[in-house]
């Protein structure tokens, strides 16, 4: 277990994070990404108070509902997926990004070339930076689903793939998931306001998981009514009601399809549902990719 920080010591389970220095030595070894954003799209992940970046399928969206729900409340707003528009000094801008995988699998060169989907390296630099990560095959499977079931911007040759080439995909497959976990942990390793949050302790224990990542944000005494509410509003089954409802202002939780439940954002969030997908000799193959997962992550 880590160490318990004094702004955090009432909490008595964490997820590892990068300040117990449990890296592998391969990893120390990682070339440093040469980060540069020369795209429109910077401004987007910039001026964060705090950065959260993620592999897709991660959970982010979860987070997301439950910290906007909270500081919506608190101040007296609408519930906004986007509540930058409000200007409310008291709510945090907190930058969501998949950085890395995007950079490997969206866009074209030149996207590449102008490092459009890369959080600018000054920002990384002058952000609290959490790491939030789950089992490389639950999110592989969701991300498969999402990609042939309710994203129509996906290749459409992807489509016609079946999971298993999908799983040995260079791009999207799990080799993929694993490389960017590993590479986001070999980049921000060692730094004292770098945190890793797993997907799994927050299903286990929302409420005091969330009450740790509100501490983080400079929330360390919450009003636990308000909290009460945003845990009841981010709940998996009423997300679910809502995105059904397009009561959602954001076009990121909209279902593919009303009539088909693996078409929704909000689909399952079920740890190891991946073994309801994967075949024997899939899980296998999979395993061996994990391998190569640092262990500071815990799978």
């Amino acid at each position: 277990m880590p160490d318990k920080t004094a702004s955090h010591k009432e909490m008595q389970r964490r997820p590892p994070t990068a300040t117990e220095k449990r890296i592998s030595p391969s990893l120390r070894l990682t070339p440093r990404l040469m980060r540069r954003n020369f795209s429109s799209r910077a401004p987007e992940l910039s001026g964060g108070k705090a950065i959260i970046l993620s592999v897709p399928k991660s959970g982010r969206t979860w987070i997301r509902t439950f910290l906007y729900a909270y500081f919506c409340k608190r101040y007296g707003r609408e519930f906004t997926l986007e509540p930058e528009h409000y200007g409310e000094p008291g709510i945090p801008r907190v930058i969501f990004s998949h950085d890395l995988f995007e950079h490997r699998t969206k866009g074209d060169l030149w996207d590449r070339i102008r490092g459009k989907y890369l959080v600018p390296k000054n920002e990384l630099r002058r952000a609290k930076i959490i790491l939030l990560v789950r089992d490389p095959r639950d999110c592989f499977v969701s991300l498969y689903v999402q990609m042939t079931r309710r994203d129509p911007g996906a290749p459409s040759d992807f489509k016609q793939k079946s999971i298993s080439d999908l799983l040995r995909d260079k791009e999207f497959g799990i080799c993929a998931i694993v490389k960017t976990m590993n590479d986001w942990l070999s980049e921000f390793s060692g730094r004292d306001d770098f945190t890793i949050i797993r997907y799994e302790s927050l299903r286990e224990a929302p409420a005091e998981d969330f009450r740790y990542l509100l501490a983080i944000l400079g929330e360390t005494m919450p009003d636990m009514s308000i909290f009460q509410d945003a845990l009841d509003f981010s709940r998996f089954d009423n997300m679910q009601k809502l995105e059904a409802a397009g009561a959602f202002d954001s076009k990121i939780l909209r279902p593919g399809d009303v009539r088909d439940p693996e078409s929704f954002k909000v689909r399952r969030g079920k740890i190891g549902g991946y073994r309801e997908y994967l075949s024997a000799e899939d899980q296998k193959y999979a395993a061996e990719a994990l391998s190569k997962l640092d262990s500071c992550f815990g799978y």
